[in-house]
């Protein structure tokens, strides 16, 4: 279904065209998902997980429309079932029968790009995918799902060619993107291109003008450091990043190391960022491994800011602290420690679909 065409009258990139992917925290039209049915992505735990990303669904759909993509109907039903349990307003959802390998739609799901003034106004970037350096085969299915999205939608496509996960992207809105160079240039994902040759895909292809570099991600991650985890934007100068308190934690140096670097960065109107420190979790642990938990892998919603929470001592001060960021919204807080285990969370498993 992929193909290297691109789906485009005039063969400009989607940044040539005007088009951008906007802020999270810009108006919504839907919340995409991809239903959790991989039992080695939460070994032995899978069952764990519903409840809770039940009461995800259950706020996203407060405020928005929730897409689903389910393998097929048993799927659907048994979806279904765990969300009138938890009391989801089903008006609100959607299901689409699109199969998936596994559910972190952040990274497999549509990147929407959008041109207020443009005729066509909405149009989807499907990048390959590869689960994370080919980590987690098969991931054929996750590939393709982009795709799947825009002929629903009968809107273009366009196809980069190279590896590029969403959960690897922060954007303002305002023509800057924030990202890390342990995983883009990490040998598993486009060992061919340098860094100012990603830096171009991405303004190319994400419509950004500006690529701002951080070194690190966050131990037990196994996406090899998604800036998703680490560094997040909560209005077009201003961002959230966590640091660890505990100088005897592995995480303490790599973290003061990216705060430094963000310190350092200028925006393109030579504004330094506005850094607001966010408390890492407590360790969390399972099966002996090391888990990476993160407040800073929350999900904005048009209504709602849905966080992570680990049963630990920081999570109602990080709630806090996101709330301060957020006056327009509601931060409600969500328990995470089962989600965890397969090495995400809530923003790692929805991507937005932007309004225009």
């Amino acid at each position: 279904m992929k193909t290297d065409q691109i789906d485009h009258i005039d063969r400009l990139t989607p940044g040539e065209a005007g088009y951008y992917f906007p802020a999270e925290f810009a108006p919504h039209d839907a919340t995409w998902l991809s239903w959790p049915h991989k039992e080695a992505s939460w070994p032995g735990k899978i069952q764990a997980i519903y409840p809770f990303y039940a009461e995800f669904i259950k706020v996203l759909a407060d405020s928005e429309r929730v897409c689903i993509n389910v393998i097929d109907e048993t799927m659907k039903a048994f979806a279904l079932k765990h969300l009138q349990k938890a009391g989801v307003n089903l008006q609100m959802v959607e299901f689409y029968f699109h199969p998936t390998n596994d559910a972190w739609c952040r990274d497999h799901g549509p990147a929407f790009l959008i041109n207020p003034g443009a005729k066509q106004k909405k149009v989807i970037v499907d990048w390959n995918y590869n689960a994370w350096g080919g980590k987690y085969p098969p991931f054929e299915l996750d590939d393709i799902i982009p795709t799947r999205i825009a002929q629903h939608y009968n809107i273009p496509v366009y196809y980069p060619g190279i590896i590029m996960e969403g959960g690897s992207v922060e954007f303002n809105g305002k023509g800057t993107v924030i990202t890390s160079k342990a995983c883009l240039l990490n040998q598993n994902r486009n060992p061919h291109l340098n860094q100012e040759q990603i830096e171009k895909y991405l303004m190319d292809y994400y419509g950004v003008r500006q690529v701002l570099w951080v070194d690190e991600g966050i131990v037990g991650d196994d996406t090899d450091g998604h800036i998703d985890d680490t560094v997040r934007f909560v209005n077009e100068d201003t961002v959230i990043t966590v640091v660890e308190e505990d100088t005897a934690d592995e995480n303490y140096g790599l973290l003061q190391h990216n705060l430094q670097q963000l310190r350092a960065m200028r925006l393109p109107n030579d504004k330094p960022l506005n850094i607001i420190e966010l408390p890492m979790p407590e360790l969390v642990e399972y099966d002996g491994q090391r888990l990476p938990a993160s407040y800073a892998n929350f999900y904005i919603a048009n209504k709602s800011v849905i966080v992570p929470t680990f049963r630990g001592a920081n999570d109602e001060r990080a709630l806090q602290i996101i709330q301060a960021c957020f006056p327009g919204r509601k931060v409600i807080g969500i328990d995470s420690t089962e989600i965890i285990w397969g090495l995400g969370s809530f923003h790692c498993l929805s991507q937005q679909e932007p309004s225009v």
